[in-house]
């Protein structure tokens, strides 16, 4: 995907403060222009990430997301106003987008990111921009970017803290080189469970920007084969250095990656209010786990034991290995999800989930 290099009168302006820099000269924001890149997530990381390589002159940006604007998103997402809520996130950032810099190409890709369009998405692309919040994405962009050499630069944020990183640049380490294999979904704290702080979207997201912009012209010091990690509640930062793995860093094919879903082959046992109760009469001790949150909960006439969906891993150890397990939410998603977790990684059984 290229476009017209040639800088108008209009972007000699606009970018009149970026040209002085002598990194960058009318010939580096002609390199800038004739770059595209891609953003995968237009959500906490992507916002900052999409306004400064839009302000910053990059000829065409994607956009991929099949999410849609959130009232709790704004407080982070920086991007979206109220007037966004309920819209697609790939269209709502286009449209703000536009308004600031008419002069560069917007497209936007309002589709899940998966194995099916993964490679299709990202082969029109020179750039890509990890801002995505789950690691069955992050190792399928990892993937599918080294089968099609292109450079990633990812971000990740977690509370106060961040961390940036430049994959697979000119044959250098991958993802799978600093952790070979992802962990499951339910054993690693997310945004929802542990909250996250708004500022340090910007700050990260907003260093992932640079180090396109990095690559783009060149420069030394690009984090490729290094980790930017940063504690802002602390205010200290650190580097660590790591190695192309000659065993991890190949890649021949997208593989399978583990998701917070459970699909259509993997049939997960439901049980019905009159059966359990029919249970719990010759098993008084028969666990029903409410997975609901504090706010969610309504009576449901059993005796349950609370375990909020994203407390499961850190609170195994209130669920029995033996014997049958009742696991109850307010439309069996998360039931389903957890029942698939315990099964495949703490090889449970007798696992239900309740339907009312």
């Amino acid at each position: 995907m290229r476009c017209n290099t040639s800088l108008t009168v209009s972007e000699l302006n606009r970018y009149n403060r970026q040209i002085r820099l002598a990194e960058v000269g009318k010939e580096g924001q002609e390199k800038i222009k004739g770059t595209s890149v891609v953003v995968i997530g237009a959500g906490a990381l992507g916002c900052p990430a999409l306004q400064y390589l839009s302000a910053a002159g990059i000829g065409i940006l994607g956009i991929v997301d099949n999410d849609w604007v959130d009232e709790s998103n704004l407080h982070r997402q920086v991007l979206y106003g109220v007037k966004d809520i309920d819209k697609p996130k790939p269209i709502a950032a286009r449209d703000k987008i536009l308004l600031s810099n008419p002069e560069i190409k917007v497209v936007s890709h309002y589709i899940r990111f998966n194995k099916e369009t993964a490679l299709s998405i990202i082969k029109d692309y020179d750039i890509i921009v990890d801002c995505t919040d789950n690691f069955a994405t992050r190792y399928l962009i990892n993937d599918a970017a080294v089968l099609q050499n292109k450079p990633v630069v990812y971000g990740a944020i977690q509370r106060f803290s961040g961390q940036v990183m430049v994959l697979n640049y000119q044959n250098g380490p991958t993802l799978r080189c600093i952790y070979p294999a992802p962990p499951h979904p339910l054993e690693v704290p997310s945004c929802e469970e542990e909250g996250i702080i708004g500022s340090i979207a910007g700050t990260i997201g907003s260093m992932q920007a640079t180090e396109v912009i990095k690559i783009v012209l060149g420069l030394e010091g690009i984090l490729s084969g290094k980790m930017f990690f940063l504690d802002s509640l602390s205010f200290t930062s650190q580097v660590f250095s790591f190695m192309r793995d000659p065993v991890n860093s190949i890649i021949k094919e997208l593989g399978t990656y583990e998701e917070l879903c459970v699909s259509e082959k993997e049939l997960i046992q439901q049980i019905t209010a009159n059966k359990l109760k029919e249970m719990i009469f010759t098993n008084p001790e028969l666990k029903v786990i409410d997975l609901r949150e504090e706010y969610e909960k309504t009576p449901i006439n059993f005796k349950t034991v609370s375990i909020p969906f994203h407390e499961i891993n850190q609170k195994l150890h209130l669920i029995p290995v033996n014997g049958p397990k009742v696991f109850y939410c307010a439309n069996g998603i998360k039931s389903s999800i957890v029942i698939n977790y315990l099964q495949k990684v703490h090889y449970m059984n007798d696992l239900y989930s309740l339907t009312l």
